[in-house]
C-alpha cells in the first residue's frame, strides 16, 4: 500500500507514543479525603461531592478515616496516607491543635493539604505567615459562627423570645462545634428573656446527650429549649425529649440534617434542623487540589452556605435536596 509523507509520519507518531515507558505517560493526580469519621451522613455527603469533582475532573480520589470522630484513631489512619505520598489530602481535622504536628509531616513530604468542615489552630486562617496552622492551602467550610446565631434566632422565636436553654455539644477542642456554640450565645445576648444555662458535653454520645437532658430538666422544670450543635447533641436531646414527655413543651434546634431528620420534623420532636452543604465542601475541596497542584492559587477560606427545615419546609424537594445521604 503506497502510504503519504503525512501519513508514515502521522503513524510513526502513534507508535512512538504507544512505545513510551508508562513513566512518560502524564500522571493521574492522586487525591485522598480523610473525614472526620467514615459512617456519618455528613461525611458520606461529602464523599459524594468529591467523588463528583474527581471524576468530573479526571483525578483519582480515595476515601479513608477512622469509626469514629477522634484524634486517637484520626492520626493513624493520616500516617498511613501520608506514607502513600498523595498528590493532595483533605481532611477535617478531628482537633484543632492534635491534627497541625501530623499535617505538618504531609506537608514536609510535598503533599497539598486543605481542610474541609474543621480546621486546625485557633482561627482557621491560612496562609497569613505567622502562626504554626497557617500551612493549609484552604479551608472550605460553612460559617459556623454564623450558623450558631441562625441557631439561636430560630430557637429564640420557637419559644416566644423567653425562657431557660442550653447548648448541648460535643466536647471542647473541635473547631466548628466550638464556633457554633460562640455563635449561638453571642446571639442570645439580644434576647433578654432568654437565659442560656451551662453547656452539657456529650463526647459525641446520644446517650449521654438524652441523660444530661434529663438532669438538665430536673434541675429547671421550666426549660424550653435546646440547640444540639451536632447529629449526635440533638438526636440524644430529642430522645430526651420524647422519653420525658416533653414533645413540643421543650424545643430543639439541631446542626447537621440527616435523611432520618424527616420523621423527627414532621413529628416535632426536633423543630428545626440547620443543614449544611457538605457535598459542596467535598466539589470545592477536590477543585481547589487540582488547581493547587497545577499551579494556580486557591481561596485560603471559601465558605458553603446551609438550609433551614422546619415542618413547614420539609416535603419542598428544593429543601430535601439539603438532606445528608446514608449511604
Amino acid at each position: 500500500m503506497k502510504m503519504t509523507t503525512g501519513t508514515g509520519l502521522a503513524l510513526a507518531l502513534v507508535l512512538t507514543v504507544g512505545l513510551l515507558p508508562a513513566s512518560a505517560q502524564p500522571k493521574k493526580l492522586n487525591i485522598v479525603l480523610i473525614p472526620g469519621l467514615t459512617t456519618d451522613g455528613f461525611y458520606i455527603t461529602m464523599r459524594k461531592g468529591a467523588e463528583e469533582a474527581a471524576k468530573r475532573l479526571g483525578v483519582t480520589l480515595s476515601f479513608q478515616g477512622g469509626p469514629d470522630f477522634s484524634a486517637t484513631t484520626q492520626i493513624p489512619v493520616l500516617n498511613a496516607v501520608i506514607a502513600r505520598k498523595p498528590d493532595a489530602i483533605l481532611i477535617a481535622p478531628t482537633d484543632k491543635q492534635q491534627l497541625i504536628a501530623p499535617l505538618k509531616a504531609a506537608l514536609d513530604a510535598g503533599i497539598k493539604v486543605i481542610t474541609v468542615d474543621t480546621f486546625i489552630g485557633d482561627t482557621g486562617k491560612y496562609q497569613t505567615g505567622s502562626g504554626v496552622a497557617d500551612f493549609p492551602l484552604s479551608y472550605v467550610a460553612s460559617d459556623n459562627v454564623e450558623g450558631g446565631r441562625v441557631a439561636a434566632r430560630a430557637l429564640a422565636a420557637a419559644i416566644g423570645n423567653k425562657g431557660k436553654v442550653y447548648v448541648s455539644n460535643v466536647k471542647p477542642g473541635i473547631s466548628t462545634t466550638d464556633q457554633r456554640e460562640q455563635g449561638f450565645k453571642e446571639e442570645m445576648k439580644k434576647f433578654p428573656g432568654v437565659s442560656v444555662l451551662e453547656t452539657q458535653f456529650n463526647d459525641d454520645d446520644t446517650n449521654k446527650a438524652s441523660s444530661q437532658f434529663a438532669a438538665v430538666l430536673a434541675r429547671n422544670a421550666d426549660l424550653a429549649g435546646v440547640f444540639g450543635t451536632n447529629l449526635f447533641s440533638a438526636q440524644g436531646a430529642a430522645n430526651g425529649v420524647k422519653t420525658a414527655g416533653k414533645k413540643g413543651a421543650v424545643k430543639v434546634v439541631a446542626f447537621d440534617a440527616p435523611e432520618s431528620m424527616v420523621a423527627d420534623i414532621k413529628s416535632g420532636t426536633i423543630d428545626i434542623a440547620i443543614a449544611q452543604h457538605p457535598a459542596e465542601m467535598g466539589q470545592k475541596g477536590v477543585e481547589f487540589a487540582v488547581a493547587a497542584l497545577s499551579g494556580k492559587k486557591v481561596p485560603t477560606r471559601y465558605g458553603t452556605g446551609y438550609t433551614v427545615m422546619n415542618k413547614g419546609n420539609i416535603d419542598d424537594p428544593k429543601v430535601k435536596a439539603f438532606l445528608y445521604s446514608s449511604k
